[in-house]
């Protein structure tokens, strides 16, 4: 059996991840399930999209990512299948996907909840949706994904208004902002990364030890955005930076 990864917003304060294990595995007793995350800021589809990115390229082909997100954003849920380089997306249609991926890929529609059924019932169909023949998945109906609100980065006059997508355990502050659009804007030119008012930052450092520890810097994680940190520091509290705020004050100026 492939691997089959989960991603929610459940939290870890109540028994909700636990119930989606022991579902999966009652389904598919050799399961080997690996959790992204849980700890997405509740409903952030821009949050989970990130970490969905982030990880999805590094499981083998064949893995099956299941998102247990917004499943009941619908009046009549879904359970869709999507299908990206041999890698399977269960999700419901929350937009998460179209957030993730340029360009996005299909979805079909495996099947539908009834009236009065749960998100047990969800994990269930989405744990028969992980053991579907993949030769079989070309029959189900297409599903047109709806696409969301976010919007998309724009340059006004010479700046970029960036959001805060994620913070991660060591309060680096990620934005919603990639290298390749950086130096698609850039293109050689110099640049501000002005934040929390009085805050600058002109150059992209490597790594965290290019600067003394307690300074700031910007620089480009792994999965290719851009994010402020603070050598051996809390950048998030120091600079009261937060998801969804609209007091971050980010913005990248281009010389």
């Amino acid at each position: 059996m492939s691997p089959i990864t989960l991603l929610s917003d459940f939290g870890t304060q109540d028994a909700s991840v636990a119930i989606a294990h022991g579902i999966l595995l009652q389904q598919i007793p050799d399961a080997a399930i690996i959790n992204i995350s849980h700890d997405i800021k509740p409903f952030n589809t821009r949050q989970a999209a990130y970490l969905l990115s982030a990880a999805w390229g590094k499981f083998p082909a064949g893995t099956c990512h299941i998102l247990l997100f917004d499943l009941f954003s619908e009046k009549t849920p879904r359970i869709l299948v999507s299908e990206l380089d041999d890698h399977y997306f269960i999700t419901a249609d929350n937009t998460v996907l179209p957030l993730a991926f340029d360009p996005v890929p299909k979805a079909r529609q495996f099947s539908t909840l009834q009236s009065g059924q749960s998100f047990a019932d969800w994990v269930k169909e989405a744990a028969r949706a992980a053991t579907y023949p993949k030769q079989g998945l070309a029959t189900l109906p297409e599903h047109s994904l709806k696409t969301g609100q976010q919007k998309p980065l724009q340059m006004i006059g010479n700046e970029i208004n960036c959001e805060v997508i994620h913070i991660d355990h060591y309060e680096n502050v990620v934005l919603n902002i990639t290298r390749d659009q950086f130096n698609n804007y850039v293109q050689g030119r110099n640049f501000t990364l002005h934040f929390a008012q009085i805050e600058d930052i002109s150059e992209i450092s490597d790594n965290y030890a290019d600067v003394r520890p307690g300074i700031k810097l910007c620089r480009f994680n792994s999965a290719g955005y851009m994010e402020i940190c603070v050598n051996r520091g809390n950048a998030a509290s120091l600079f009261g930076l937060r998801i969804g705020s609209r007091n971050n004050g980010i913005k990248i100026i281009f010389e």
